[in-house]
């Protein structure tokens, strides 16, 4: 099994969930809802999951394994990570662009 794409879909600065996450499996099949939760010892991942019946929260879809679920939440982090630093470029660069432009009608 590979993870062919991983797609961080929403980031959140506030709160503990830090970003919604999709990951591609062998270009085949999607798992939408993964979460990337801050907790007390740094980053970690959330599989989707549904309240039951009895209130307790259980995972839709999981890794039956630590190899397997270590690959997927290292993958994750790794392109959150990424996500977080392009948009931190990102908003560097618009704040550039905009003080330029506050510059310009100064003059």
């Amino acid at each position: 099994m590979t993870i062919t794409d991983v797609r961080v879909r929403k980031i959140t600065k506030e709160g503990k969930m830090k970003a919604v996450v999709s990951i591609t499996l062998d270009e085949e099949f999607v798992v939408h809802d993964i979460k990337v939760i801050e907790g007390e010892k740094g980053l970690f991942i959330a599989m989707p999951s549904r309240r039951a019946s009895d209130g307790e929260y259980r995972d839709i879809a999981h890794p039956i394994n630590t190899g397997t679920r270590g690959r997927i939440q290292q993958m994750i982090l790794d392109a959150y990570e990424k996500a977080v630093m392009q948009e931190t470029e990102d908003m560097e660069e618009i704040e550039d662009v905009e003080e330029t432009a506050n510059r310009e009608e100064a003059e």
